[in-house]
């Protein structure tokens, strides 16, 4: 009750911010809710940062209000229908990834990049964001700093994604589907995806959900490989290893966390529970029990849940950590962003012909 009480500032802030967010998109359907959801949250964090007492709903606006709209949007869809995009994306999925880690181990090298900063932003990036940073960075071993620069790198590219995307799927007369999948694998946060892929319609946005969660599955390969990686690393040498220092880390003077080995039971943890929870909508829409005349309503609700989380997001906004985190990391980060977006408009025209 306490968590409840202390909770309902930063929500009821955020869910200010999201009406007012959902008044504009009613005005300017092209603009949506999601962006001014976030560009009033920026907004009011830099004329006048929310206190303490915001903290803790801003944090759950942010993070459990945005997987709680991916669930209920779950309602609208058939098993079978996620299960055909999920199997559709695939070869543009995995394409974009493996392009994406590639990119980042030579891209990170030549800009001098290294180490654990550089894989944190390549996997960040290639597969979802601040998740894939979290569940990643224990597994190497990484420093706070280099998570904190990781992910106020990938928010950086996160936000142009919401801008940027649509004009770019409007410029090149993409179709719902086309715009979706283009949203599920080029953008690399969940709640950027979403963001992005409302922005240019309901039925992108069910289809960019279905492939960014597909996405996020990526996670557990990619972190087996890792955790074997350092295994080996580990058995190479008699220390643990530490992985070759970034100049960021070295000059942050905080040593990194010992390598944590992966077990069975942690491969099941980075499963996120919310796209367990959308499977679940689904088989339950796919039953029948939810009459059709229903799905106007809960699209509604999810968009309404998704303008509060982006809200707090942009509340949260840290913009001193994107400044400190200096100009390679940003500019590596920059260049992964284009480097995945063409290959994914790239692999779509090539597989599917846009």
């Amino acid at each position: 009750m306490n968590r409840i009480v202390a909770a309902l500032p930063g929500l009821a802030l955020a869910a200010a911010i999201a009406a007012v967010a959902t008044l504009v998109g009613a005005f300017v359907p092209l603009v949506g809710s999601a962006v001014p959801a976030i560009v009033i949250g920026v907004a009011v964090r830099l004329a006048a940062r929310p206190g303490a007492s915001f903290g803790a709903g801003i944090s759950f606006a942010g993070r459990r209000v945005l997987q709680g709209a991916v669930v209920i949007l779950g309602l609208q869809l058939s098993i079978g229908e996620a299960a055909r995009v999920g199997l559709e994306s695939l070869p543009v999925m995995l394409g974009t990834l493996a392009i994406c880690l590639v990119a980042a181990w030579l891209l990170g090298r030549w800009l001098g990049v290294v180490g654990d900063l550089r894989t944190l932003i390549g996997v960040g990036t290639g597969i979802c964001g601040a998740s894939a940073i979290s569940a990643v960075a224990p597994i190497i071993g990484a420093a706070s700093a280099d998570i904190a620069y990781a992910v106020s790198t990938i928010f950086l590219f996160n936000i142009a994604a919401v801008i940027v995307f649509p004009l770019v799927g409007h410029l090149l007369g993409m179709s719902q589907h086309a715009f979706g999948l283009f949203a599920g694998t080029a953008v690399n946060d969940t709640s950027s995806v979403v963001a992005a892929a409302t922005t240019y319609g309901q039925d992108a946005a069910n289809y960019a959900v279905v492939v960014k969660l597909v996405r996020t599955l990526m996670i557990i390969p990619v972190s087996v490989g890792l955790a074997a990686w350092v295994d080996r690393a580990r058995l190479r040498t008699s220390a643990p290893p530490t992985g070759p220092s970034s100049p960021t880390l070295a000059s942050s003077g905080v040593a990194p966390a010992p390598p944590r080995r992966l077990t069975w039971l942690g491969v099941l943890r980075l499963v996120p529970w919310f796209l367990v929870g959308f499977a679940v909508a689904a088989l339950v829409n796919s039953t029948g029990v939810i009459p059709t005349m229903w799905h106007p309503g809960i699209v509604a609700v999810s968009q309404f849940l998704i303008a509060t989380a982006l809200a707090a997001i942009g509340l949260s906004t840290d913009i001193g950590a994107l400044r400190r985190a200096g100009v390679k990391p940003l500019l590596l980060g920059g260049v992964l962003w284009l480097v995945v977006s063409l290959s994914s408009l790239g692999l779509q025209w090539a597989t599917t012909g846009l």
